[in-house]
């Protein structure tokens, strides 16, 4: 059976308003994350990531009343990252909630937190957080980085996902620092080795910048498409890129 391809907005939330960058640098304000989110569901959105990028640089919880607010306002799955360090903060989102939760950087500090986070809630449960950046001193010439893309670590991004899946990472979601907010498309390089080494649905984001972007990424292995600036400033919405991946043969919801 085919499975359709996911179209997921994602909401890069700080002090409580949703924000943009390039390269994750420039931060600016985008809107507000509920009213945003309930716009994006009335479009069609498949599911909506919502990520709290200061919570892990400035080393405190994710916000969970906002959290609450927009899981009040939208009724298809929403993911939950930023902030998440332990099973307790897991248990908390998804009473707010979150039906899945991202981990990075706390994963990375301290890998045995996939494993008790799948064993308690499920791998369905767990979406593995990748931010990663080009290094040429990895084998596979991909590095993840942590604390909102700002420190590089010695991980090989591929040799991660790897273990985080044999840990019990349900998804993988991963955003190229190098494509992200340039709108010039996605890394599909990044995208095609992720797939070859996951045995689990891939959500490619970073890049995303007009129409013909989407399907590429598809063909590339991608499970779902993730898109954040061209969605807030009404550039495309959940339909345009829908319409697009469907005229290519691509089966969406």
């Amino acid at each position: 059976m085919t499975v359709a391809t996911r179209v997921i907005p994602c909401l890069d939330v700080a002090a409580g308003r949703v924000v943009k960058g390039v390269n994750f640098l420039g931060l600016r304000d985008a809107g507000d994350p509920v009213e945003l989110s309930r716009r994006y569901y009335e479009q069609g959105a498949d599911e909506l990531t919502f990520l709290d990028v200061k919570a892990t640089v400035d080393d405190r919880d994710t916000m969970y009343d906002v959290v609450r607010a927009t899981a009040e306002q939208v009724f298809i799955p929403l993911t939950v990252g930023g902030g998440v360090r332990s099973v307790d903060d897991v248990s908390r989102l998804l009473a707010c909630g979150a039906d899945k939760v991202g981990v990075n950087s706390a994963a990375i500090a301290r890998p045995a937190l996939v494993g008790e986070i799948a064993d308690v809630f499920g791998a369905q449960v767990l979406v593995l957080s990748l931010d990663v950046t080009r290094a040429e001193r990895m084998p596979s010439g991909f590095v993840v980085t942590t604390h909102g893309g700002s420190r590089e670590t010695e991980l090989d991004a591929l040799d991660w996902a790897r273990e985080a899946i044999e840990r019990g990472a349900g998804e993988l979601l991963v955003n190229s620092i190098d494509a992200d907010g340039t709108k010039q498309g996605f890394d599909l390089e990044l995208v095609r080795a992720m797939r070859e080494v996951s045995s689990v649905p891939v959500i490619a984001s970073g890049g995303a910048g007009a129409l013909e972007h989407f399907a590429p990424a598809v063909a590339a292995g991608a499970d779902a498409v993730l898109a954040a600036s061209v969605f807030h400033n009404g550039e495309l919405t959940i339909g345009d890129v829908k319409g697009a991946l469907g005229a290519e043969g691509i089966l969406v919801r």
